[in-house]
């Protein structure tokens, strides 16, 4: 383990009664099966317990403090809030990737960045917590970090499809020109241009094109509310 255990106890504003519970959390597959741990030395129990608790808790308080909204929009609120890339983020916020147990070949390759990896990471933590503390500790948790600023969240992730549909209204053609492609191909790195009737507007990296497209995407929805 790369960190004490502790430090991200505090990070989390949140102690463990059980230690093992949140070692669990942290352990890939990859780590479980290179010490012949048995699989109930992963996290992927306590990703699916915390998938579940996440989904709800991002439902309550849509549910609960936008009573405007239809289920539909709700619907898609959330599944921004809850989708990979959201919850990796969060991740990345909380440091997880310095805590996470990999095995030696996962993390070689990258893993530890990895998107998948780390969304599901996320929501172990959360089912280790709703398991050790009950719902109302996984609740601040997830509270915390994935509803915090959730607006911005929620526009990063439909940025391209929400810029997509404004600039059609208005007969504009939106484009993403490839400006450089650099690294080894499992750690390759894209610079993404953003094109609306062939002018730049704004340019992003990112370790997958469709990333740095919505990140040029979002960067230009900031400069431009409607």
């Amino acid at each position: 383990m790369n960190k004490d255990l502790s430090a991200l106890q505090e990070t989390l504003s949140y102690t463990f009664k059980d230690r093992d519970l949140l070692i669990r959390a942290l352990s890939h597959s990859s780590y479980a099966n290179e010490r012949k741990i048995n699989k109930k030395g992963d996290y992927e129990r306590l990703e699916f317990l915390g998938d579940a608790v996440v989904e709800l808790v991002v439902s309550e308080f849509l549910f609960s403090n936008y009573p405007q909204k239809k289920e539909g929009e709700m619907t898609r609120t959330r599944a921004a809030l809850v989708c990979e890339p959201t919850l990796a983020g969060c991740a990345r916020e909380i440091d997880l990737p310095s805590f996470l147990l990999l095995g030696k070949g996962e993390d070689a390759t990258g893993g530890r960045e990895k998107d998948s990896i780390l969304c599901d990471v996320f929501e172990a933590v959360a089912g280790a917590i709703y398991l050790d503390g009950g719902y109302e500790e996984a609740k601040a948790y997830i509270t915390k970090y994935v509803l915090r600023d959730w607006e911005n969240k929620a526009l990063f992730v439909d940025s391209k499809s929400i810029l997509q549909e404004r600039m059609q209204k208005y007969g504009r053609k939106v484009s993403y020109v490839t400006v450089s492609e650099t690294g080894p191909a499992n750690e390759r790195t894209y610079v993404e241009e953003l094109h609306i009737d062939g002018q730049v507007f704004t340019k992003a990296s990112a370790h997958s094109k469709k990333a740095a497209q919505q990140k040029a995407a979002y960067e230009y929805l900031k400069d431009h509310p409607e």
